[in-house]
């Protein structure tokens, strides 16, 4: 096992009332939590990293626990999630893969049983690299309404030797979506595996 050593962790909630068109009656919640964690693997090749994902689940669920608390703490009113890692530039894309497993299932355990795969994205970068975090509703990926994303960043990470690891949560699909498709109302049984 390797400790998981966090410099810092960052949650930010926006509140989205209109993007061009008419006021929403309803207010768009969007969260994201960031926890910047020293990159254990940083500047050489390891083959056998994925021991890791185990030891990153305690800080899956405290960090996922933490944004849900950030918009209200109602998990009923979660409709939309995503998750993403930025790796530093002594690391490489596999050691954001390690996010995967436990960044996902700590989400689907604060928000209750989930259908929909908890959609994600990963690259290198230095500090202040900014991310699009994939969005999809939490029980049907087909939902048109829920596809976003959410930009995510930190202005000074991730150092080299660093990985920021991050989750979103939304309470709402798109303010103005009026494309079509399957709605959320009208979600059935299979439909978060099509």
């Amino acid at each position: 096992m390797a400790e998981v050593l966090v410099r810092k962790r960052l949650v930010t909630v926006e509140e989205i009332f209109h993007e061009g068109g008419p006021v929403s009656d309803r207010v768009i919640k969007r969260g994201a939590a960031v926890a910047v964690i020293k990159n254990p693997f940083a500047g050489r090749y390891v083959e056998d990293i994925a021991f890791f994902m185990k030891d990153l689940e305690p800080l899956g669920v405290s960090l996922a626990q933490q944004l849900l608390d950030a918009l209200g703490g109602d998990a009923k009113a979660v409709e939309g999630y995503g998750k993403g890692a930025i790796v530093g530039t002594a690391g490489e894309i596999e050691h954001g893969a390690l996010w995967h497993v436990p960044g996902g299932y700590a989400m689907r355990d604060v928000l209750g049983s989930t259908k929909a795969i908890v959609p994600s994205t990963k690259k290198v970068g230095g500090p202040g690299t900014r991310l699009d975090v994939p969005i999809t509703h939490i029980n049907a990926s087909y939902v048109r309404t829920h596809y976003d994303a959410m930009e995510v960043g930190v202005p000074d990470a991730p150092r080299a030797d660093e990985i920021a690891l991050v989750l979103v949560m939304t309470m709402g699909g798109r303010v103005h979506a009026r494309l079509g498709g399957l709605l959320a109302h009208q979600i059935e049984k299979w439909d978060g595996l099509r």
